[in-house]
């Protein structure tokens, strides 16, 4: 059964993951978030794989935590917990992940989708943590990438209050970048990956981490990291491709190389 708790598959260069726990509203018990991240870290290591989409139900992207296993929680247990592990391997993948959101991503799910690279959400998105609520705070990167993307002034109203912010907030907000009509999430997703995976590979992946870094480093050390990268995909076939394959008005034939 847990093996169906992430339904995959693959078109073309974009690799499509589905959370499929409708019993518990896609809830990310410590299993399931370790078979998402099992999946993502082969798809990293696939050659044949530009991007990778995550998804959920059209109700539920995740509606957060398993609450059963927070339930049987102690000190001793939770400082023991091997999620803090599993998020990190998740934060390691160099590929770029899209997560196309509808419905609730709270909690559990909504940290999901900070630690993603792009969010496409539909109309009906509702983004929230209310972990507050049950005398808890969010952790699993929740206050630190939320404070980092909206800002102080709202990330402590959100994890101060619990209370969920509407599409049209976030994309206000600059959380998402862009809403669809709920029908279409996916398929906006899944055109952006593939557009991201037609690109030269080494230079996607160049470029996901200089952005990451920039979110956690200072500006000055960040820029040296970006001409790092630059330099040495200078001396990449992809690039001479690319720019050989821009002066002959073609489609350029990246390899990876």
């Amino acid at each position: 059964m847990e093996s169906q708790w992430i339904l995959s598959h693959q078109k073309n260069r974009v690799l499509t993951l589905t959370l499929n726990r409708p019993e518990v509203r896609n809830a990310l018990s410590t299993d399931c978030l370790e078979l998402l991240v099992k999946h993502l870290e082969q798809a990293d290591n696939e050659d044949e794989i530009g991007a990778i989409v995550i998804t959920g139900s059209p109700r539920f992207f995740a509606a957060g935590a398993d609450l059963k296993e927070l339930q049987q929680q102690t000190v001793a247990s939770a400082l023991a917990d091997k999620r803090p592990q599993v998020w990190h391997r998740l934060s390691m993948i160099s590929k770029p992940i899209i997560t196309a959101a509808n419905g609730y991503a709270l909690g559990a799910g909504f940290e999901l989708l900070l630690a993603s690279d792009i969010i496409i959400a539909g109309e009906s998105a509702r983004f929230g943590l209310p972990e507050i609520t049950l005398g808890l705070i969010p952790g699993a990167g929740g206050t630190q990438r939320l404070i980092r993307t909206v800002g102080k002034s709202l990330a402590m109203q959100m994890v101060l209050t619990g209370e969920p912010m509407s599409a049209k907030q976030a994309l206000q907000a600059g959380l998402i970048s862009e809403i669809c009509v709920d029908e279409l999430v996916l398929e906006r997703a899944q055109k952006l990956a593939q557009r991201i995976a037609n690109h030269a590979p080494l230079a996607v992946r160049a470029a996901k981490a200089v952005l990451v870094h920039s979110q956690e480093n200072h500006l000055t050390e960040g820029l040296q990291l970006e001409r790092q990268y630059f330099v040495a995909l200078a001396g990449t076939d992809d690039r001479r491709e690319g720019i050989e394959a821009f002066f002959e008005k073609r489609r350029p034939q990246f390899t990876g190389q």
